[in-house]
């Protein structure tokens, strides 16, 4: 549906759930995870909607000759588009499991009601557990009219419109001014990614998303000779990336407010630190310098930039 905004390209993503005889689970995911801890938190999905062990659930992502044709992994999607297709796969499996508990029970298919893994017949004790609706689903012996054997279900989820994540950073720099080197001393950061799956896995993609703005601001940067054109920086000993040391302790907060957009309610989280760290840090450092009359220095703000702003500044 986001395709007809004008993109050209689909932003739908697609998902597998398969329940075993065993009532083991595979999940056959479009993503791919490079990171991201796909593999917890769609199997936090799946187990806490299916009310099954995690340990039963199987995420398989990346092999083309198992997965269905997907979309991949980009611009923080995977959750908020793969994740809604494995929610709504497990509700189909659900109510499809409902109605073989309702025959194996000998009520109504109105009367069960799904809960902690089992299929239960209201106001009763009656009830069997989705184990054993997964074997007779397999069995083929006993099943109702019109029921199709067999507990897999593909889902195609094609979101009707974008998430919008959102989050406040505040960043405190001192800057040497006789050597232009700045140092990040705190960073505050409150974001808010709708509902929370991993509350670990949110904060390792928030902190990874900071580092790498951070040293988008001050320190990464691409050279190449102006007279040949020849890159100067095609290695890590002459490219700088942050490390632990070049840091504060990130002081995280969040905020939880609900997606309308998709059946998580959730949001982005993977760039937040990416979009909000460059500004902050950059916005800090001109800050700093304000007194002087510098308004703006081009990131990244290396010491070499800073201390020649500075040296400008005083001239003029």
């Amino acid at each position: 549906m986001i395709a007809k905004q004008g993109a050209r390209i689909g932003f739908w993503d697609v998902a597998t759930v398969r329940v075993h005889p065993s009532g083991k689970i595979t999940v056959l995911c479009g993503s791919h995870s490079h990171g991201q801890a796909h593999g917890t938190t769609y199997a936090q999905i799946v187990a806490d909607r299916l009310g099954c062990d995690i340990d039963d659930i199987d995420i398989v992502e990346g092999d083309t000759d198992r997965i269905p044709y997907g979309m991949g992994t980009y611009a923080s999607r995977s959750l908020s588009v793969v994740g809604s297709a494995i929610a709504k796969g497990t509700d189909r499996i659900v109510a499809k499991g409902s109605r073989l508990a309702a025959r194996m029970l000998e009520c109504a298919d109105a009367d069960i009601v799904f809960e902690r893994g089992r299929f239960v017949v209201q106001g009763t004790d009656r009830a069997v557990t989705f184990k054993e609706v997964a074997s007779m689903a397999y069995r083929g012996a006993d099943y109702p009219e019109g029921f199709e054997l067999g507990l897999d279900e593909t889902v195609f989820h094609d979101p009707d419109s974008y998430n919008f994540p959102s989050a406040v950073h505040l960043c405190t720099v001192l800057v040497d001014p006789d050597t232009g080197k700045v140092k990040l001393r705190d960073y505050f950061a409150v974001d808010d990614v709708g509902l929370v799956i991993n509350p670990m896995v949110v904060e390792g993609q928030i902190h990874g998303g900071l580092v790498q703005g951070i040293g988008q601001a001050l320190m990464e940067d691409c050279g190449y000779d102006p007279e040949t054109g020849q890159f100067l920086t095609a290695t890590f000993m002459d490219y700088c990336m942050p490390r632990a040391d070049d840091l504060p302790s990130f002081q995280l907060e969040s905020q939880e407010t609900l997606c309308p957009t998709n059946p998580l309610g959730v949001k982005g989280a993977g760039e937040s630190g990416t979009i909000g760290a460059p500004v902050a840090v950059t916005n800090a450092v001109v800050d700093a310098l304000w007194h002087l009359g510098i308004r703006h220095i081009d990131m990244p703000l290396t010491p070499l930039r800073v201390w020649q702003a500075i040296q400008g500044a005083e001239a003029a």
